[in-house]
């Protein structure tokens, strides 16, 4: 989808500790070989701050960045993959109480690691939706410090990790310029991320935790034995998804300076996200994010301030976010650095 007047105004991040994979393997924690497979050098952690807390902390960083009013939103979207307090409760109306505080529609996007991208597309959509709509706040935040998740086991793709993060998008202007949003999936690859496990009574509730490795692995086994019959391709989704953002912008590979992607181990960068989009390592951001993990739909956020206050991307440059999610679904918004930080 082309995306026209629509830019992030604001950014923010939560401040969080780092724990070091090199400590995790001392404590028992984790694998030493997994470690050194992996790449990855620390995670960010939270502690005891609940989500909202850490999404709070970040919008307002981000509302003080962006030099909008409250009054100027329109929306909240707030998106997550572990559940942020007490069942049955609403954390997008705690987040909006706390940051604008306005009575405006406040919801909550579940869709995995691209949940970002969804919440930004309502996001946009929403504000297209009536000329007075000026400006809405976009959340993202989780901690995995829970008995329902073993972060350091739960995936062999990543390492599950903890923080919030916010933008605010606006139709005044901002530091970028969103060009085109994108998504495509393959419903039948869902079988993936279930092969094994019982969908009634759920999981979590039952007190089983995470446990993507199980799943997988019997996906892999029932697979072998010609008991599943071929599906997709998850590496194809994702190319189809870059190359329809780069279309609706009208924009070559070539002219995207950076991608910013998931913060997988150094392999599942490489094969899952990058391989197949036909982009070297050197243009991720793969030094920063081996040093915070997995964070859900968090990444992207945070990968983007990085670029951006780092001068990673400049004035001028395109950026390519993309990502992916169980569905399984592939994900990619291009923008356009427009401001220095």
């Amino acid at each position: 989808m082309r995306v026209e007047g629509i830019h992030i105004a604001g950014i923010g991040t939560a401040d969080t500790d780092l724990v070091s994979t090199a400590e995790a393997v001392e404590r028992g924690w984790w694998d030493a070989d997994e470690q050194q497979r992996s790449g990855l050098l620390s995670i960010s952690v939270a502690g005891t701050t609940p989500a909202p807390e850490l999404a709070i902390a970040a919008a307002n960083s981000a509302l003080a960045h962006s030099r909008h009013a409250p009054g100027e939103f329109s929306g909240v979207f707030h998106t997550n993959v572990h559940p942020q307090g007490p069942d049955g409760w609403s954390a997008p109306h705690y987040i909006n109480r706390h940051t604008v505080n306005q009575p405006v529609t406040s919801l909550e996007v579940r869709n995995g690691c691209v949940g970002f991208f969804s919440a930004l597309n309502l996001a946009v959509c929403y504000l297209g939706a009536e000329r007075d709509r000026t400006a809405a706040l976009v959340t993202a935040a989780d901690n995995f410090g829970t008995p329902a998740v073993d972060r350091w086991r739960a995936s062999k793709q990543y390492v599950l990790a903890d923080g919030g993060g916010a933008v605010v998008l606006s139709k005044r202007g901002g530091f970028a310029r969103v060009l085109t949003v994108t998504a495509v999936s393959d419903p039948e690859l869902e079988l993936k991320h279930r092969s094994g496990e019982t969908m009634f009574p759920p999981g979590l509730t039952a007190g089983r935790a995470l446990d993507f490795r199980s799943r997988m692995a019997c996906f892999q086994q029932r697979s072998a034995a010609g008991l599943i019959p071929p599906l997709g391709d998850f590496g194809a989704i994702l190319f189809d998804a870059a190359q329809a953002a780069l279309k609706d912008a009208g924009l070559t590979l070539d002219q995207i300076t950076r991608v910013v992607h998931d913060g997988f181990t150094e392999d599942g960068i490489r094969d899952m996200l990058l391989d197949p989009v036909g982009v070297g390592m050197e243009r991720g951001i793969w030094e920063f994010t081996r040093r915070a993990g997995h964070a859900g739909p968090l990444d992207m956020i945070r990968g983007l301030e990085h670029v951006w206050r780092s001068g990673a991307a400049t004035v001028g440059d395109r950026v390519l976010m993309v990502g992916c999610a169980p569905g399984m679904e592939a994900a990619c918004v291009l923008l356009e650095i427009t401001q220095a930080p």
